[in-house]
């Protein structure tokens, strides 16, 4: 059994559900992405997502696409960060996710990529910009290889559109829980709540809430339906808040355990 749906399991039988972590592969440098994975492990987190800088990412808002700009100006690339990985997974066995564009996939070659990934020991993938139609030889490599596949669905999906997503995800189901592109928002909207139910008319999968989400409050009311919550600008943005101090691993990890708490 993958990772991923071990951690769910295991959550189920607790009664607790998942908080998922995002945060930007070498932001600010991969020595502080390693250390960051571990102390939030630490502080709570269930899963970690980590992004693969990219110069034209599609979905992300402007503090993701900065944190994006700051990892390529020092190098990172997608051979370095699957390093890091293997060098985190001596320290801990928390379930990883890389989410990345399809280019770098497609540079590095599916069938290769999808062994560095084993080789590494990630557990998961997400790809924004491909869709299941267009994912099936990835998804074959990725599943010979107990590998993860995280589809998204979005506020304006229609149903035929959940099934196909769902019945191709593995892990857990990505809800995307507003229109546009990541950032923090105010409060969680009823329609979020009302949607990811009728997701859940479709599928036994997991079910996980990201994009917006940024406060305890948040976390709770997500938490409620949601099998898990995601967040990631706002963990980005403390990040980038606290760049150059060397207290930077400590005062991320204590916002992300308020959340966490929640």
């Amino acid at each position: 059994m993958n990772k991923i749906e071990q951690k769910f399991q295991d959550l189920k039988k607790q009664k607790r559900k998942a908080f998922i972590a995002f945060i930007t592969a070498g932001d600010p440098d991969l020595k502080t992405t390693e250390e960051l994975v571990v102390a939030l492990e630490g502080a709570g987190v269930d899963i970690i997502e980590l992004g693969i800088p990219f110069s034209d990412p599609l979905a992300d808002g402007p503090t993701i696409q900065a944190s994006y700009h700051r990892a390529l100006k020092k190098g990172t690339t997608s051979k370095k960060i699957l390093e890091t990985v293997k060098r985190i997974r001596r320290q801990t066995s928390i379930p990883i996710v890389l989410m990345t564009s399809y280019n770098p996939i497609l540079r590095f070659g599916e069938e290769k990529f999808v062994k560095a990934c084993v080789d590494a020991g990630v557990d998961g993938l997400i790809i924004p910009d491909l869709p299941p139609e267009e994912a099936k030889s990835l998804c074959r490599a990725a599943n010979r290889y107990g590998i993860a596949t995280i589809f998204f669905v979005a506020p304006t999906s229609i149903d035929e559109r959940i099934k196909a997503n769902t019945k191709a995800s593995s892990g857990f189901i990505y809800y995307v829980s507003l229109t546009g592109i990541t950032g923090t928002q105010q409060a969680v909207a009823p329609s979020v709540i009302k949607k990811i139910n009728h997701i859940k008319r479709f599928t036994k999968k997991p079910v996980c809430a990201g994009f917006g989400i940024s406060t305890p409050q948040q976390v709770k009311d997500i938490g409620r339906v949601a099998d898990g919550v995601i967040v990631g600008s706002a963990i980005v943005k403390a990040i980038e808040q606290n760049k150059g101090s060397r207290d930077l691993v400590e005062k991320v990890s204590r916002y992300v355990r308020s959340l966490c708490a929640a």
